[in-house]
């Protein structure tokens, strides 16, 4: 296909903040603030520091063959699960909330730039593997950003009074979004097929996050891309020691306050930590835990624990954090 192009800086683009061009363009008052650069020597380094980190390749395998045992996906995708369990695999990861229908057109060029990357790295460091990764934020909880799509300059809102996170939600009312854009998209080339997939995915699944799941990997698999749903207890038990320290030491906040403290004599600071920054999910709540004395309470809603029965409740249900 004949076609031209113009290539701009990413500062020319009026759309990075300084704080990632300053990133790109390893100016120094960036540089304390993160450890690899944005370069094949980066990737090596990276690589070497994650070797010294622990990991639970056994479960990960494990929890990715429970995951995809759901649908029919490619050789490609069942070939790099099996990789993650070697030594020398490393993955190139990229992350989303299962925004319906994907989204934004970013939703895809972030997973298509992992594949690319994936590539890219096994043609510069062949002696390792790179799996293309797509982690799912399901238990994002904001539907006004997730629960809508824009077609033509029309914003189309999913109508449903579910709560809680955004995954967990049954797809009930996405058939009328369908009906709704049909006809648009099916005049379009490959549109028929769309809508098809749209009707597979969404409609015949128990929640927006399996629906994602599946949608993706239709898009996807050829190229090997995993898909990986974190909302699950065993990934959830792995975390547990995190959680404990999150909710009965407050470290990350403490470190994240004072990153916060040195980043702001540069750059515009755009969120800042609580003191837990867990959430309690159960049934229709993603709700905040707060600390208030010797109780921890679920925000807004009437669940209260001390730290013995906080403690049973992570030992059992890691899934609800």
């Amino acid at each position: 296909m004949n076609c031209t192009s113009t290539r701009l800086q990413y500062t020319d683009t009026g759309y990075f903040s300084t704080i990632i061009t300053d990133y790109l363009q390893k100016k120094k008052e960036i540089a304390p603030f993160y450890k690899h650069t944005t370069d094949l020597n980066g990737i090596k380094a990276a690589i070497e520091a994650r070797k010294k980190f622990g990991n639970h390749r056994t479960t990960l395998v494990a929890e990715l063959e429970k995951q995809y045992a759901v649908l029919q996906t490619t050789d490609a995708v069942k070939q790099n699960i099996r990789l993650l369990a070697d030594e020398n695999t490393f993955t190139i990861t990229t992350a989303h909330q299962p925004v319906i229908f994907t989204g934004t057109l970013y939703f895809i060029y972030k997973i298509l730039h992992v594949i690319k990357l994936s590539a890219w790295c096994k043609e510069q460091l062949p002696q390792y593997n790179f799996v293309p990764v797509f982690y799912m934020g399901s238990e994002d909880a904001d539907l006004d950003e997730l629960g809508s799509i824009w077609l033509n300059n029309e914003k189309i809102v999913w109508d449903t009074a579910q709560t809680g996170a955004v995954g967990r939600m049954n797809t009930t009312g996405l058939e009328k979004i369908i009906a709704r854009i049909e006809g648009e998209l099916s005049v379009q080339q490959y549109g028929k097929e769309l809508v098809q997939l749209l009707k597979d995915c969404y409609l015949n699944s128990p929640d927006i996050q399996t629906a994602t799941f599946k949608l993706i990997d239709a898009l996807f698999a050829r190229y090997g891309l995993i898909v990986l749903i974190s909302d699950k207890p065993g990934f959830k038990k792995l975390l547990r020691p995190v959680f404990e320290d999150d909710l009965f030491n407050q470290t990350s906040s403490g470190i994240a306050t004072q990153t916060i403290e040195q980043l702001s004599a540069h750059y515009k600071v755009q969120a800042n930590p609580r003191a837990i920054n867990l959430f309690y999910l159960k049934d229709n709540i993603r709700e905040r835990i707060e600390q208030d004395g010797d109780k921890w309470l679920v925000v807004g809603k009437n669940i209260s624990f001390t730290k013995e029965t906080l403690l049973l409740e992570l030992q059992q249900h890691p899934e609800r954090f």
